[in-house]
């Protein structure tokens, strides 16, 4: 049978990458003292249309429940912890999670995902927790050539403050910014009547690249407290990040929001050879408003297929082939125990076609009413 668009089977070392990252990421985070949750593949559609999650019910996989009511496949993993930590006492601060996300406008419908989320922790405090975990992380996993990107929804909110935008236009202008296209950015901006913003906006287009980028802007914005603060906030977080052996950190102060509820710091880790993103994540202290709280909270989540195609093949076992009969059978599950740390199989039968798929061939007779091994 054909499968959906999206849909796709899968096999042999890719699986076994994907259980290596999930083992590594479940030891690293209990070391780290994160405490491991998770939530139901189908949630109802509300939690993640409302308007502080904000998420576009048309990329979502939904039906309708005998109710009338919409249900859908999990679209995100931290709208759903949000909701499910309402419930959980606030002493436990960090939180972690491994499983899929399932959208209709990605590649494949599905996305395996290993994320954190903190809590009711000091802003910078659980931000370093959230870069260093992941710095942890991708060093477990051997992983060394990558980048990671610092930015803040805080600079494009600044910046627009000022401007007589509708909210039509404000949502046209934060995707022209994410997209980085100038042109558009500085057509959309100067419908505000403002000929300044709109050139401050759309130079923040290329505000991108090493560290020297936030030296530039922090004397740039001097005579703006709250610019200021946001950049010496990115420069304070990149500062922890090198000294902990980072050696490559970029920042995009025109970098904007692509999920609703981020409301402060973002991160993204890019792999060196490919480009390919491996984790992002961010702040998101308001999506917690839905539920009458007020609670600080940030996380980031790996994309563990990008991280399972990166990750080195393992030494190959050796692979024995025990060659029995039914009468034979239980002895030659007994001699499995005899080769340790290699791949055992067992056979009846064994074409010549079949045999160059093993290191090791044993024939395992019954002769006598005594079991004997013949090595071939």
């Amino acid at each position: 049978m054909f499968l959906p668009a999206g849909s796709q089977d899968e096999t042999g070392q890719q699986i076994n990458n994907r259980f290596h990252a999930y083992e590594i990421f479940g030891t690293v985070t209990k070391r780290r003292n994160f405490e491991a949750i998770s939530t139901p593949v189908v949630e109802y559609a509300e939690t993640f249309t409302n308007q502080y999650a904000g998420m576009a019910l048309q990329s979502m996989l939904k039906w309708f429940n005998r109710e009338g009511e919409i249900e859908v496949l999990r679209p995100d993993w931290t709208t759903a912890v949000a909701r499910a930590l309402v419930n959980q006492p606030p002493s436990q601060l960090k939180w972690c999670y491994q499983g899929s996300v399932y959208r209709s406008d990605k590649d494949g419908m599905e996305s395996r995902q290993a994320g954190i989320e903190i809590v009711h922790t000091p802003v910078f405090l659980g931000e370093s927790e959230c870069l260093l975990t992941a710095v942890n992380f991708l060093r477990e996993l051997s992983i060394s050539e990558y980048v990671i990107e610092l930015g803040h929804t805080g600079i494009f909110e600044e910046l627009t403050a000022p401007l007589h935008l509708s909210p039509a236009q404000l949502e046209k202008l934060r995707q022209a910014m994410h997209d980085k296209r100038k042109d558009e950015v500085l057509h959309l901006a100067s419908e505000s009547g403002s000929e300044r913003a709109a050139e401050e906006l759309t130079n923040l287009v290329d505000a991108f690249g090493s560290l020297e980028v936030i030296e530039v802007y922090e004397k740039h914005w001097k005579s703006n407290h709250r610019l200021v603060e946001i950049i010496q906030h990115l420069k304070k977080l990149a500062q922890l990040l090198s000294d902990c052996g980072v050696d490559e950190i970029l920042v995009d102060l025109g970098r904007v929001k692509n999920l609703p509820y981020y409301c402060g710091t973002m991160f993204r880790g890019y792999l060196k050879d490919n480009g390919a993103t491996c984790f992002s994540g961010g702040r998101y202290d308001k999506l917690y408003e839905q539920f009458d709280e007020q609670i600080s909270a940030v996380g980031l989540a790996f994309d563990v297929d990008v991280l399972s195609d990166k990750l080195p093949f393992g030494k190959e076992q050796e692979k024995i082939c025990l060659v029995a009969s039914e009468e034979s059978h239980a002895y030659a599950e007994e001699l499995r125990k005899k080769y340790t740390g290699r791949i055992v199989d067992i056979r009846y039968a064994l074409h010549d076609s079949d045999r160059a798929d093993y290191d090791q061939i044993v024939d395992v007779t019954k002769l006598n009413k005594e079991d004997k091994v013949v090595d071939k």
